[in-house]
């Protein structure tokens, strides 16, 4: 049992030997369930294997820059007059 956060919850112990012998089990099994593994070095925690953050929907990248750009000035417009145009010439 670990407390976190003032709660008392349950989550599988493993001993740091058992876990370089299933690691690839037991991260599968971490991203399978989505629950936490502790590790231990004689019942002493030294590591906890969590689950990564969900991935973001790909509809989150839509609009995801709004109002991160800074117009300065007339973007629309020639830099140049035509006059000054090589090609008009």
């Amino acid at each position: 049992m670990v407390i976190d956060h003032g709660m008392l919850t349950s989550m599988e112990t493993v001993s740091v030997s058992e876990f370089k012998a299933t690691c690839l089990a037991l991260l599968q099994k971490v991203k399978r369930t989505g629950e936490p593994i502790l590790i231990t070095r004689r019942g002493e925690p030294i590591a906890q294997v969590v689950p990564p953050p969900p991935l973001p929907s790909r509809e989150d990248w839509l609009g995801c820059m709004k109002g991160t750009i800074l117009f300065m000035g007339d973007v629309v417009s020639p830099v140049m007059d035509e006059d000054e145009w090589e090609a008009a010439r």
